[in-house]
Order: C-alpha cells, then structure tokens, then sequence
C-alpha cells in the first residue's frame, strides 16, 4: 500500500517537469548544451556578477530539471531560471524566467548567455 502514493508522487513530478511552459515563466530560449551544463553555467554566472550564493533546485531525478535562483532569492517563490528539457525536439535544453515576489526580475538578461 505505501509504494502507491509514491507512484502517484513520481507521476505527477514527472507530468509537471515536461509540461511546455510553467506557470508564470518567460520563455529565454532554447539549447544545445546538456541541461546540467546550462543550470551550472547560470549559476556561475550570477555568482561572479553579484559575489553571492547562488540556489540550485533539482526538480526532478537525476537533474533532468533544475531551478537557478537568482542571487538573493530563495525557493519556493524566488525569482529563478528554470531549466527544462526541452520538448520541441530541435534542442535538449529549454530555458525560461520566473520572476519572483521579492523582485529580482531584471536578471532574465543574463541567463541567455548560456544558451
């Protein structure tokens, strides 16, 4: 009985991580690169700029998804670049913006680069 509400768990994570957009997300672009080079190259990026922490979410196993939130902001509402595999077909990595609630919002900028 208990490997039931596990399943339904996994189910559900795994629908969210391959929807094409999340919610209240700005679409940055696309990618060749693997998702976990594209995630570490944002994060290193915003780190150098800003000489802060930097928090990296895996959304799913393995990180086949990741959140980058942006220098200052933290999870679950932080504005963050969210790093999706992409479900076009013509890239492996998908990346989008969500702004957060306590700003942050301007950082969208930079993200491209690691495109």
């Amino acid at each position: 009985m208990k490997s039931l509400p596990v399943l339904v768990i996994t189910i559900v994570v795994s629908s969210c991580a391959t929807q094409p957009m999340p919610p209240s997300a700005q679409s940055v672009g696309e990618s060749q690169k693997s998702l976990p080079a594209v995630s570490q190259c944002i994060a290193q990026t915003w780190a150098n700029q800003s000489q802060q922490q930097v928090v990296s979410q895996v959304i799913l196993a393995n990180n086949q998804a990741m959140d980058v939130y942006v220098p200052g902001q933290r999870p679950p509402d932080g504005a963050a670049a969210l790093v999706r595999p992409s479900w076009t077909g013509n890239s492996k990595t998908w990346v989008g913006f969500r702004p957060g609630t306590g700003g942050g919002s301007n950082a969208g900028g930079a993200v491209g680069g690691c495109l």
